[in-house]
């Protein structure tokens, strides 16, 4: 792959208080590697002997709960660092992540997270805040699921796909990666009957329209009032 150019990175919170030269220093440590849709980037419980940066594509973020089960927590958008583990001062990743479409991640060894966090200014803070806003997300997931109807957590997890990847088109509003139902299943702790049901149930009030792996909100305030938020 070819040299990286600087202006990559440089409008990203973690890197947007660096100069080139900096950048440059950072881009000349990382190794780029490009994933297929499905390809598990690190898994559950692995020595994090990496930390990365998603420059292209999504990613879920995938856990498995004390029964077994395993729980979209969270989605991971272009321009983010993730697989942060030194951050929360674990050696071993927390969740496991897996591409949601076709993705191109940039890696450094852990070992360099400290001199990153000391040297270059601004990327401790933003890399934090990331962090905080993270484990509220996950939080709120694993809340609804223990306490919300099953309807209105479908309805959540939708309107959270399609705020942080949404782009518009003639129908309205699309995910911008591939969903399937199965996917909405594992993020909401309920059976893919049910999803395919409540699907079914939304694209015939003409809520949604749902084909393979693509879903297009055509009523996005009908989903805000499903959910409750």
């Amino acid at each position: 792959m070819q040299k990286l150019d600087e202006s990559l990175l440089s409008g990203l919170p973690p890197f947007s208080r660096l100069n080139r030269a900096q950048i440059r220093e950072i881009l000349d440590q990382a190794r780029i590697q490009r994933f297929e849709e499905g390809e598990e980037v690190f898994s559950e419980g692995m020595e994090a002997t990496h930390f990365h940066l998603l420059l292209d594509g999504f990613l879920r973020v995938v856990r498995t709960t004390a029964g077994g089960e395993q729980i979209i927590v969270l989605h991971i958008s272009p321009g983010q660092l993730f697989g942060i583990a030194a951050a929360l001062q674990r050696d071993t990743y927390p969740a496991t992540a897996v591409t949601a479409a076709e993705s191109i991640v940039l890696s450094w060894p852990s070992p360099l997270w400290a001199g990153f966090t000391a040297q270059y200014e601004g990327f401790a803070t933003e890399s934090y805040k990331t962090v905080g806003q993270r484990l509220g997300q996950i939080q709120d997931t694993m809340t609804e699921i223990a306490t919300q109807a099953v309807e209105q957590r479908v309805a959540a997890a939708v309107l959270r796909m399609v705020n942080q990847s949404g782009r518009k088109t003639e129908e309205g509003i699309e995910i911008g990666f591939p969903v399937t139902r199965q996917n909405i299943s594992d993020m909401t702790g309920t059976t893919l009957h049910t999803v395919s049901r409540m699907l079914s149930a939304w694209e015939k009030d003409g809520i949604v329209r749902s084909t393979r792996k693509h879903i297009v909100v055509t009523a996005p305030h009908r989903l805000v009032e499903i959910s409750g938020h």
